[in-house]
């Protein structure tokens, strides 16, 4: 006798049923009940043996500030991109991890919940799209980017260029600094390029906690005198 879970229907609170219902049909599901009254509504959603309640209620119930965390494993990713796109909704790539040999995506629900999609078959060498892996790391720069902050002195344009030392027009969207205390602005291409080929590359910050900050505090701190 099996006297465990037999089956788990995840519940989201919504703004809107009507517009995250949408969301989650790019997904392949589809509403099975919907009911409600004036200050209720729900949508029950079944994708094959999975699914998915979700409720609206007015006024709208206080939820945590953070917003929930969804993976989902389909059977196309790229078919699931193009669905999600064409809809308007932005897709990022993010790599190729272990648990998902076929890639992974990221999205956002309209309710602002973070939604990752992978797939577990794998896709052949040859029929990867070339650009799947750069699309993947300028997406972990750009995360990591966000925790740098910009000073007003920050270049309007890239100050890496190209490799036969033309300028480029792009702007310069992250700093990039070295162990021995060189820094540059660059765009994401060619910040790319750096941190995978400059000895030492890293990205840099602004926000004044570094080793200058540390040793200014240091030697501003009166000398003590000892007591006798």
């Amino acid at each position: 006798m099996h006297n465990g879970v037999q089956a788990q229907v995840p519940v989201l609170y919504v703004a809107d049923v009507d517009s995250t219902r949408r969301f989650y049909e790019t997904f392949g599901y589809s509403e099975v009940r919907t009911g409600g009254d004036g200050a209720s509504r729900w949508s029950h959603l079944r994708c094959g043996e999975l699914t998915m309640l979700l409720a609206e209620v007015k006024p709208r119930l206080i939820t945590v500030e953070l917003p929930l965390h969804i993976y989902l494993y389909v059977d196309d990713l790229a078919a699931t991109m193009k669905r999600l796109t064409a809809a308007g909704y932005a897709v990022e790539r993010a790599g190729r991890p272990e648990h998902a040999p076929g890639g992974e995506c990221r999205t956002t629900d309209p309710d602002g919940n973070v939604v990752v999609f992978g797939q577990r078959r794998a896709v052949p060498e040859q029929a990867r799209d070339a650009d799947a892996g750069k699309e993947a790391r300028f997406s972990l720069i750009r995360e990591a980017a966000k925790v740098v902050r910009r000073s007003d002195g920050a270049p309007a344009r890239c100050q890496i260029g190209g490799p036969r030392g033309d300028a480029c027009p792009e702007p310069a969207e992250v700093k990039l600094a070295d162990s021995w205390g060189d820094t540059v602005w660059g765009c994401m291409a060619h910040a790319d390029e750096a941190l995978l080929n400059a000895r030492g590359a890293f990205l840099a910050t602004e926000d004044g906690s570094g080793l200058a900050a540390f040793l200014r505090n240091r030697r501003s701190q009166p000398e003590q005198v000892p007591q006798r």
